[in-house]
């Protein structure tokens, strides 16, 4: 049949991957670095995946292809759930209850209690344990009151004084997009309504994938219901603060 359904220029992809996640039918995957349609069939043509795309490599294009069939795209997704499922119940059956590595915990971390390091070569901020947005727990106790800082995981790399100038004062997560291949909205929304969160910084790369992080954020924010105050910061490749 001839319907609409997406295109996808690979010399104008980039492969960050955020079409792959806007797609909630699964259509689109990473292969080799670039974006692929790889069912047709599971492509509805609403391009939910289109504003996503920073290069604009995503089109609609008029063409004969297999109808959008929505009962495959369902049992597809239950399969994908049920595949998670029991990815998490074979990790909580090897540790007892969970990876040991996810034990929840919370530091006091200041200039005199850090014994680890000198002072010459400066003490960690990290408030809490985890850190990963996949694994922080939504409802942990260490985000009452807190100052929410929302972190891609290459700033504390590029920014050399990451600790001090951010995460200092702050419960930091970290995250991103690209590599984890998820959107974080659903669980920063969760972290932000459920809990006193009293400002909320988010720091991103320049790059373009890190888009998914901010976008994230921000959409959590909206769907928090709440007014909270909230700032974006950008760093640059060399390690400079754009905004």
């Amino acid at each position: 049949m001839i319907r609409k359904i997406i295109h996808i220029d690979e010399e104008k992809c980039n492969g960050c991957g955020l079409c792959a996640e806007a797609c909630h039918e699964g259509a689109i995957e990473i292969v080799d670095g670039k974006a692929k349609l790889m069912r047709e069939d599971f492509c509805d043509g609403f391009g939910d995946c289109l504003p996503n795309c920073p290069t604009g490599a995503i089109t609609f294009e008029e063409r004969e292809a297999p109808a959008y069939d929505e009962e495959a795209v369902n049992i597809a997704k239950k399969e994908a759930e049920i595949k998670r499922r029991e990815k998490m119940s074979e990790m909580k059956h090897e540790h007892g209850t969970a990876c040991p590595g996810s034990k929840m915990m919370q530091f006091r971390q200041n200039d005199t209690e850090n014994t680890q390091v000198s002072p010459a070569r400066g003490v960690s901020r990290l408030g809490q344990w985890p850190c990963q947005i996949k694994l922080v727990p939504p409802r942990a106790p260490f985000f009452d009151g807190a100052k929410l800082l929302i972190a891609a995981d290459c700033t504390a790399y590029a920014y050399a004084n990451m600790h001090e100038d951010f995460m200092r004062g702050k419960i930091t997560i970290i995250g991103c997009p690209k590599l984890d291949a998820v959107d974080y909205t659903d669980k920063l929304t969760e972290i932000i309504r459920d809990n006193d969160i009293k400002s909320v910084t988010i720091v991103r790369m320049e790059v373009p994938c890190c888009g998914g992080l901010q976008r994230a954020a921000e959409n959590a924010l909206r769907s928090s219901g709440k007014f909270i105050p909230w700032q974006v910061v950008t760093i640059s490749r060399d390690g400079r603060i754009l905004d």
